[in-house]
């Protein structure tokens, strides 16, 4: 364990020394990068708002403020989630499935890409720039709550690559079962004596 982390900022850089994967490497660099970039946005934006409504007394205001910071959790921990598990993985030894870390990878880029649509969705009306790209403004045509859904849907995707590729204790133990070596045919056994 002398080669282990500590909480979550360790656990990025020891998921990146650890994997064989190179799409794991890379998605650990962009991936930490970007969710460092998303904390630090949230954060002063929240900082701003807040000196902004120092004035305002509870309610709405106050209960905003922390759907705003929960919102900025929501899409920083996806982001994290896939390094998380690979240092997991890694540091605990867990049996995977062949090509984890890589499709752990694939579910990372997914949620960033995811991410970039959902704002594209959610942008409003003047920010919106002329697009001639279909794909755009197809996006541009759709109501703004529904920004939120691709997100969602590749944060489940991240988490059900996780649990679809991971092996179970019980995998493991029917696994074990069938490459232990059965006894010689010669063998005398227990029940024969």
């Amino acid at each position: 364990m002398a080669d282990s982390y500590r909480g979550v900022f360790g656990a990025i850089p020891y998921a990146i020394r650890h994997t064989e994967s190179w799409t794991m490497r890379v998605y650990g660099v962009i991936g930490a990068l970007t969710a460092g970039l998303i904390a630090t946005v949230v954060t002063l934006a929240l900082v701003v708002w807040m000196a902004e409504t120092a004035d305002v007394q509870g309610g709405t205001f106050l209960f905003s403020r922390s759907l705003y910071v929960i919102a900025g959790f929501a899409a920083v921990a996806p982001l994290l989630a896939p390094l998380l598990f690979v240092a997991r993985r890694h540091r605990r030894d867990d049996p995977v499935r062949p090509g984890y870390d890589r499709k752990m990878a694939y579910g990372g880029f997914l949620f960033l890409l995811s991410l970039y649509v959902g704002m594209i969705i959610s942008a409003p009306a003047e920010l919106r720039e002329p697009a001639e790209s279909v794909v755009v403004n197809a996006l541009y045509a759709l109501p703004r709550p529904v920004g939120f859904v691709p997100p969602v849907v590749a944060a489940l995707v991240v988490f059900a690559i996780h649990y679809r590729l991971r092996v179970t204790a019980d995998e493991t133990a029917a696994e074990e079962a069938i490459d232990e070596p059965s006894a010689a045919a010669g063998e005398p056994s227990i029940e024969d004596d």
